[in-house]
């Protein structure tokens, strides 16, 4: 047993996934079907975990598998960055099984789900454990197709088929530049071990063109702004499960696939300063827009969808400073930058997985995503509210829970940065930190609304009215990551040690002396004497301050005075007097203007009188510029060649024959001036075999060598 190490460990997850893809060979009632898939991939999750820790704590390993192709064989291997990710998957997906196992418990049409949900996990375990470019592209495939056929569960609605074919599209898009980054690599090492990659010298232009390549294609994966359009439309639609598992954990494979080749394939050696420029730019970019995009959502799930986009901006905010401290030589911040990054990614995969989760229980529960028909859950679905609240503080970035760590790193590796190469460098690093805390406080703007909106208040129609509360299994799978993300919040400087192998792996720089100068309770990113934070200490104070204003508002003894809410002299309350979705955002929408150039339409209906108005509807529609002005382009583009294509293939015979004869004019005029060329170039050696014999060293000029050897 001493011998089996975090590989092995690895191996067998995979294993029990394929076991579960192959259950419905042997099983046929449907709820066995879902008991044992939920089972299989508990154990998977189980053994992640295991292995993740594994390796973090110092058991790497590396084996070569005989599988593939007989001349490429697959290579596998944990360090501690696969150790982390492997850690990342385990940690949501055995949340996320117990919770399919009462999600699940009313779908009829269970096969598709049972094939392509441990196909998608075990494409994701294969890419983390890759130790060639073979076995990453091939297991980066399974991902992508797995999740398609996921998206497209539902596939009887058109919406759903239309953002199953939109994100294969961009997902083999993603893929084809992977590629080329890869074989960037594999041209200047001559293999596609990852071994070799590393040790190959790369000049400056190639180690910038497999740069771009990667930073695109796993920037499209991860749905950076502005290749972003896949996302919002992909998340909503699948399922409740598998939106936690695609957006907790799949769009962090990408951030994985991105550090790999950059930080590991290339190496910090090779960083030039524009490359965190660029990333910093687009993680900016990405967090601003995707929460001003998120606060415009009246659809749940759609609204999750764009947050995710804003958490994937803050961790490149991360690795843009990282990136850009390393190219300056300061490893000491940049390993920093790389931590808070990386304590981001598990922090959004364990809040974001929460909140899909969440709304997935309410879709669940009332049949509808829409927040405008919801509204006053909390009193039908207490587990859930709670469960879901905890997820918005979180994401938030609120202490004491663990959002508010990972934001507070990257907010000090921004702040304690030294000056730069030029002045253009130093003011980006204090914009990316202005460019945090405005995302930070939209964030907490976007979740006040989308708790209020959904759980407080009256209910807005009477699919809010007749909900229910979740069933234990769906309530345990959200329990779960709710207790990590308190976990994370209260114990941080336990958590950066064990991720302090990854700085030592990519950077030869370790943050274990200096995060432990005051122990477990005190994190101290730098020195104790520039910034330091307790979560246990600020959980003890807001406790006693809550307790103490608790107290004081309700003394002993005194009754609570209760009376009706001021309704402006109605006689009684109506849901009509509360905040919709798109009221509570109104006011940003004015503000922002420019970005979102909102469609509004009021309608006013008088039916009795001019001056007696009996129905006002108001409609807005916000727009998404990169679809509107980038993807909306192409595809009309595209469209439009291809119409032009199918009228040329619904031409009579006539016109066929006429393609064929100026084809046939055509080849015969260049074939005719290749053999001109041909006859030019041959032209001169005749005329030079035509000129008389030179005349020989030491012979008269009427003498021919012929002559002189008779």
């Amino acid at each position: 047993m001493n011998n089996i190490g975090a590989i092995d460990i690895a191996l067998a997850a995979s294993v029990t996934a394929i076991l579960a893809t192959c259950s419905p060979l042997v099983v046929r009632r449907q709820q066995h079907l879902r008991a044992i898939m939920c089972l299989l991939l508990a154990i998977t999750a189980a053994l992640a975990v295991a292995a993740g820790i594994s390796g973090l704590l110092g058991s790497h390993g590396q084996t070569t598998l005989p599988l593939g192709l007989p001349w490429m064989p697959m290579h596998v291997r944990i360090d501690a960055l696969a150790a982390f990710f492997l850690l990342l998957i385990g940690a949501l997906l055995l949340p996320a099984a117990i919770y399919s196992q009462g999600y699940l418990r009313h779908v009829k049409q269970l096969i598709p789900m049972v094939v392509f949900l441990p196909l998608f996990v075990l494409g994701m375990i294969g890419v983390v454990i890759s130790d060639d470019a073979y076995t990453f592209m091939l297991f980066w495939e399974v991902m992508s197709l797995a999740s398609y056929f996921l998206v497209t569960f539902d596939h009887h609605q058109a919406e759903n088929r239309k953002a199953g074919f939109i994100y294969l599209l961009m997902a083999h898009l993603a893929g084809l530049l992977i590629l080329g980054s890869f074989a960037v690599l594999y041209a200047a090492s001559g293999s596609l071990e990852f071994q070799a990659m590393r040790d190959a010298p790369l000049s400056p232009v190639w180690a910038t063109g497999a740069f771009l390549l990667a930073a695109f294609g796993f920037g499209t994966k991860a749905g950076v702004v502005p290749l972003h359009g896949w996302l919002p439309d992909a998340h909503p639609v699948a399922p409740g499960n598998i939106s936690a598992l695609m957006s907790g954990i799949m769009l962090k494979i990408a951030i994985f696939g991105f550090i790999r080749i950059i930080w590991d394939l290339i190496g910090a050696g090779d960083f030039q300063w524009w490359w965190g420029v660029l990333i910093l730019a687009a993680g900016s970019s990405s967090a601003i827009t995707g929460v001003l995009l998120a606060l415009q959502q009246s659809d749940l799930k759609r609204l999750l969808a764009y947050s995710s986009i804003e958490n994937i901006g803050i961790i490149l905010i991360g690795l843009g400073l990282a990136m850009l401290l390393a190219r300056y030589d300061q490893p000491a911040m940049a390993a920093l930058g790389l931590v808070a990054a990386l304590y981001h990614t598990i922090n959004h995969t364990l809040f974001k997985g929460l909140l899909f989760m969440g709304a997935g229980a309410v879709v669940h529960s009332t049949g509808t995503r829409n927040m405008e028909a919801m509204g006053g859950l909390i009193h039908r679905m207490p587990w859930t509210a709670a469960l879901f609240l905890v997820a918005c503080v979180s994401i938030s970035a609120l202490p004491p829970f663990n959002g508010f760590v990972s934001e507070w790193l990257t907010f000090q590796t921004a702040l304690l940065a030294p000056q730069l190469g030029s002045a253009m460098l130093t003011a980006m690093v204090p914009f990316s930190a202005a460019m945090l805390a405005l995302a930070g406080a939209l964030a907490a703007a976007c979740f006040v609304k989308a708790f209020g909106v959904v759980f407080l208040g009256l209910p807005r129609s009477d699919m809010a009215i007749h909900a229910h509360e979740i069933d234990h299994w769906m309530k345990a799978g959200m329990i779960i990551p709710a207790l990590l993300c308190l976990l994370l919040g209260l114990l941080p400087v336990s958590i950066i040690e064990l991720l302090d192998g990854i700085p030592q792996l990519l950077l030869h720089v370790s943050l274990t002396e200096s995060v432990q100068t005051h122990g477990w309770l005190w994190l101290t990113p730098v020195h104790a004497s520039q910034a330091s934070y307790s979560a246990p200490v600020a959980l003890t104070g807001m406790l006693i301050i809550g307790g103490a204003a608790f107290l004081f508002l309700h003394p002993k003894g005194h009754a609570v005075r209760r009376s009706t809410a001021w309704s402006c002299g109605t006689p009684e309350t109506n849901n009509r007097m509360q905040y919709s979705a798109s009221s509570f955002s109104q006011p940003m929408r004015r503000i922002f203007s420019a970005i979102y150039q909102p469609e509004e339409q009021l309608h006013t209906e008088r039916r009795a009188h001019p001056l007696l108005t009996t129905r006002v509807s108001y409609l807005v529609h916000v727009h998404d510029l990169a679809v509107d002005k980038l993807y909306q382009p192409i595809a009309n583009y595209v469209l439009l060649q291809a119409k032009r294509l199918d009228r040329r293939h619904q031409q009579d015979i006539r016109s066929y024959l006429a393609y064929t004869f100026y084809t046939i004019l055509f080849l015969l005029a260049l074939l005719s001036v290749q053999q001109s060329a041909m006859e030019q170039r041959n032209q001169p050696a005749a005329t030079s075999q035509s000129q008389p014999p030179a005349t020989l060293p030491g012979l008269t000029s009427g003498q021919t060598g012929t002559e002189v050897r008779r």
